[in-house]
């Protein structure tokens, strides 16, 4: 389904998200190049930032070309394969997300409960690990989907009621007994919503505990500050997802749907380099002497 029926919109539309595109990738690239050129910023917390870039930037790039490409063609056809690869990669980027935002909390309760132990605990190869269930999750979560969208034998000449292959959208084409599919999606939500978001929360439950046992006033600031981005990310992304579900479900208009699943997978990964940049002095620091040394090469 397009964005809007409104010819004289499309240029408009085109535009405007071809430039939320360009900066949310500059936005993320900038961060992972910062990262990796400045060797104090070899930390676990900066090493899961940066994969967090990374992972926006690649889901973003599962669905904004194919809706430009929608947008100058007037055509929202898309092949069997497109939508199922489109699909299974959409499932992987907003896993990860999820996982790595989890991981982020953790990292930042070992930092701030456990400051002694830090270095000993989040060690390289730990943070690899770390990162590398949180890819296989995500990769069972894809491939769970598929199992129930391949399930679905008239899958020909349908409508889908978004601007991409939501899986969601695209489960509500089964015509046959959905119970066992509704199982399964309760589960995966339980294990990659729930689970997760009760996490972050027992995290930060510690966390704010253990502040006030810090001695000083600087420590407590460094505290809010290191913990500040990261929450403020945690919300942007999981009240977006909260919004496109309720949306869903209390009203029955796929234009609503859609600009609430545009707020969640242009909109979002956008504003995370803006608010990771905007309150973290390190990153803007490197950025800024990233930026003197192109300039005045």
């Amino acid at each position: 389904m397009s964005l809007t029926d409104d010819p004289d919109l499309q240029p408009v539309l085109f535009d405007l998200f071809l430039s939320m595109y360009l900066v949310t990738v500059l936005g993320n690239l900038l961060i992972i190049l910062a990262v990796s050129s400045d060797s104090h910023l070899h930390t676990p917390m900066y090493f899961f930032l940066s994969i967090l870039s990374f992972v926006d930037i690649c889901f973003i790039s599962t669905t904004a070309p194919k809706m430009f490409v929608d947008i100058q063609t007037q055509s929202g056809m898309i092949s069997y394969v497109g939508c199922l690869t489109q699909m299974s990669l959409y499932a992987i980027f907003v896993c990860m997300d999820d996982m790595i935002l989890t991981v982020m909390a953790y990292d930042r309760f070992v930092s701030i409960c456990h400051p002694l132990h830090y270095q000993v605990i989040m060690n390289s190869r730990l943070c690899g690990f770390l990162t590398l269930v949180s890819f296989l999750l995500s990769l069972l979560d894809s491939q769970l989907h598929n199992l129930m969208i391949l399930q679905i034998t008239s899958f020909k000449d349908v409508k889908i009621s978004s601007f991409f292959c939501d899986p969601s959208q695209l489960l509500n084409l089964s015509c046959s007994d959905t119970s066992s599919d509704n199982i399964v999606r309760y589960f995966l939500a339980a294990v990659y919503g729930f689970f997760p978001f009760s996490g972050i929360i027992f995290s930060y439950y510690k966390i704010i505990s253990s502040i006030p046992r810090i001695p000083f006033t600087g420590g407590k600031y460094k505290a809010f500050s290191t913990c500040g981005s990261h929450l403020a990310v945690v919300c942007v992304f999981f009240g977006t997802a909260s919004g496109v579900y309720l949306s869903s479900a209390a009203s029955h208009s796929p234009r609503k749907g859609t600009v609430a699943s545009v707020m969640y997978t242009v909109v979002t990964p956008m504003l995370n380099p803006f608010i990771c940049s905007l309150r973290n002095r390190d990153i803007k620091n490197t950025l800024r002497r990233f930026h003197g040394r192109i300039f005045y090469s």
